[in-house]
């Protein structure tokens, strides 16, 4: 299998330390060496690769941007490049990286106790134990604080009752970070697998995805210690906290994805025959390619610079939006235009347009929809929020 290359056409990697540049080609050769060569088994089956999990715990991607407690403590640049690369090679194995570091250690290393944090984040981080973000519900997903799902103060303990989809890992997690209103505030708790009245069921039958667990979350008379609540957070401000972390390596990884859709596009277009010249020499091919170079060239500078203003302790969350909203929206475009370059070809497993395009159309909506990121845009820049 040929290595991949990259795309940079600005030279961005001159903007990349040492550290970050190695980092980048770590994660390129595992996924080249060790990925590549079974995705395309796991998409037809539906199935997560498992077994790769050791490794990227023993190779630090899992809470990669997190210090102490056995985390790899990288700068932002260096993790989000981590999950760029993953994502080149498949959104559920992004997302799957993205939901263990972003949506479950960070909520712990950030609001957690020092005994949970011990207890739970240095076995995270060796993939030793799974985790799952419960926010999201059957009925209230763009407007999280609408969620149902109650907790009630019962003696030494919490009792849980309530449902959460689309939950990625769910039913492999050993572990759920699961919101829910405590009285009248969002409250973090934390689940561990068979816990008496916590079950899942997985989605079947998807057309995005197919490289990832996508689950139910269900929890009927719930009854979990004191102490696995969250004691540092109350609020909204918690589950969105965590989300604008998952949503800036989403940013990264939607370039992933794209980068991967242009080289293959790129590629074909120069070998394939169509009246007598390879149809990379006729010109709406090459209107095509120019326009994926360019955004992802864009992309590419929009994502550094958000990286580095997260570094400085400069970043906002509409900042976060846009990076999100632009990346991801350029990526599917990106794909739609390699499937279109390839023809017919492009609708069969043999190339990976397809399926990128597809996993693109579930990343486009989760962590915040395009137009709820475009919402909260519009509130940043005009003061007047529109969200309904």
């Amino acid at each position: 299998m040929s290595r991949f290359k990259g795309v940079d056409f600005y030279a961005v990697d001159g903007l990349l330390d040492d550290e970050e540049r190695m980092v980048r080609d770590s994660v390129r050769e595992f996924v080249d060496e060790e990925f590549m060569p079974v995705v395309v088994e796991h998409h037809r089956a539906g199935t997560f690769p498992a077994e790769l999990i050791p490794k990227m715990g023993e190779l630090g991607f899992l809470g990669a941007g997190l210090r102490g407690y056995g985390c790899a403590g990288l700068n932002s640049v260096a993790y989000g490049l981590i999950l760029q690369e993953l994502e080149r090679g498949d959104s559920g194995l992004r997302s799957f990286v993205s939901v263990q570091g972003a949506l479950c250690m960070y909520p712990i290393h950030a609001y957690g106790s020092e005994a949970q944090k011990e207890k739970y984040l240095p076995a995270m981080a060796r993939g030793e134990c799974i985790g799952c973000f419960g926010l999201t519900e059957p009925d209230y997903g763009s407007n999280p604080g609408g969620m149902v799902t109650r907790a009630v103060e019962d003696g030494d303990s919490y009792v849980l009752n309530g449902v959460k989809m689309w939950i990625t890992n769910g039913s492999v997690a050993d572990l759920a970070v699961v919101w829910a209103k405590l009285g009248d505030e969002i409250r973090g708790f934390l689940v561990e697998k068979g816990t008496p009245g916590y079950s899942t069921k997985d989605v079947e039958n998807k057309f995005s995805l197919r490289v990832s667990v996508t689950s139910e979350l269900i929890f009927e008379d719930c009854r979990i210690p004191k102490e696995n609540l969250l004691p540092g957070v109350s609020g909204l401000k918690g589950p969105l906290s965590c989300l604008t972390q998952a949503r800036y390596g989403i940013a990264w990884g939607g370039i992933g994805a794209a980068m991967a859709v242009y080289e293959e596009a790129l590629s074909y277009a120069g070998n394939r025959i169509q009246f007598s010249r390879p149809i990379a020499g006729y010109q709406l091919v090459q209107e095509k390619l120019v326009w994926m170079l360019n955004e992802i060239t864009k992309a590419q500078l929009l994502a550094w610079r958000l990286g580095r203003l997260k570094d400085e302790g400069g970043m906002d969350f509409s900042q976060v939006s846009l990076a999100k909203r632009n990346n991801v929206w350029m990526a599917l475009e990106c794909a739609r235009k390699a499937r279109d370059i390839l023809g017919a070809n492009g609708i069969t497993d043999e190339y990976h347009a397809g399926r990128h395009m597809c996993n693109l159309e579930s990343v486009y909506t989760y962590e915040g929809t395009h137009d709820i990121h475009t919402l909260i845009l519009g509130h940043k820049i005009t003061g007047i929020p529109a969200y309904d």
